[in-house]
């Protein structure tokens, strides 16, 4: 088979797998075509057939509304293989709506049928990253990491987590998408282990004998009893070793909320464990961030606020042809000045 689909036979042609256990795309079938837009393969063809598929063109993308820029690298890679020419924003780098994020100069023939692709990268990545910067700007200097693995499917976890990091997310818990950023995944252990071995302090105990020493020894302590409480227990069995207590109060209990942060900080400092920081997690966002971070909280885990992020549009227009500027009806031809492009292929 050859390696980029080109024709409405060839798309006929294509059988899934009987065999095949997951239903996300594999890098292969990225790179083929195979989750492009039919009209694409549509418009390959007929180009192909009236001698027009390597027509010259510049397209430009533009952003419906603003955020941080994300996926650069994923689009360079699928175009690794062709001749095209991108300008780019910088990976993280912030854009407003309108603005131009993305030039590609090429044959027609050699990313057309990526369109559909691209924007997607560009789309989703950009979204979880806007995201992540939000939160990370809510919490100022205090350390925010990314939880939203299990909120998204496993094939675009770690595109997610990735992205968040760009954004500004201090760490990452997804394995794949903190070590795509050059990062460590970070995080201890969940309320699974609490209810198997039947104790906070049991726990606390074995993963401070277990893990090694790197790992932060931060424990939970929302599982069987009140909160403040079993901080005090945690916090008297490791003594020193303990950096903090983690937060994670389920909604049906209220949540994890700016008294219950203020009542376990005082209970920990009146008891000399001045030392614990104090980490929260469980249905975070921006304004409840501020408010928690305000009541003592040190570090904050965000999980559906950045995997649920709205992606942000992404639009491609063709702004010449054989160097001369064409553009629809609504957009101005020719090339958009903007001198924050980089050639980044």
């Amino acid at each position: 088979m050859e390696k980029r689909i080109k024709t409405l036979s060839q798309v006929k042609d294509f059988k899934v797998d009987k065999g095949r256990k997951l239903f996300s795309a594999e890098h292969e079938e990225i790179i083929k075509g195979i989750t492009t837009d039919i009209y694409f393969i549509k418009t390959q063809e007929i180009l192909e057939k009236k001698g027009l598929a390597d027509t010259r063109v510049v397209v430009e993308i533009f952003a419906r509304r603003e955020g941080i820029l994300a996926g650069v690298p994923e689009v360079c890679g699928l175009l690794s293989d062709c001749e095209a020419q991108v300008w780019s924003l910088k990976e993280g780098q912030p854009f407003g709506p309108k603005d131009v994020v993305m030039r590609i100069a090429g044959r027609y023939s050699d990313f057309g049928i990526y369109e559909t692709a691209i924007l997607g990268i560009l789309a989703s990545s950009s979204g979880w990253a806007t995201a992540a910067h939000a939160a990370k700007k809510a919490a100022g200097d205090k350390p925010v990491f990314c939880f939203g693995a299990r909120h998204v499917h496993p094939a675009v976890a770690p595109v997610m987590e990735r992205a968040a990091l760009i954004g500004g997310a201090d760490g990452a818990s997804c394995i794949l998408g903190a070590k795509l950023a050059g990062k460590e995944p970070a995080g201890t252990v969940p309320h699974t282990i609490f209810l198997i071995m039947g104790d906070s302090v049991k726990v606390a105990l074995a993963y401070h004998e277990i893990m090694p020493e790197g790992e932060s020894r931060t424990v939970l302590v929302d599982t069987f009893k009140d909160e403040a409480e079993e901080a005090l227990r945690v916090a008297k069995a490791l003594g020193p070793a303990l950096q903090g207590i983690r937060l994670d109060t389920p909604s049906e209990r209220g949540g994890v909320t700016p008294g219950l942060v203020r009542e376990v900080r005082g209970r920990l400092d009146y008891a000399g464990y001045n030392h614990v920081k104090i980490f929260a997690s469980g249905g975070l966002f921006p304004e409840r961030i501020v408010e928690l971070k305000e009541a003592g909280v040190d570090a904050f885990g965000v999980g559906s606020y950045i995997s649920g992020a709205v992606a942000i549009d992404m639009t491609m227009d063709i702004k010449e042809i054989e160097g001369k500027p064409v553009a629809k009806r609504g957009r101005i031809p020719g090339i958009t000045q903007n001198d924050q492009l980089c050639k980044v292929k």
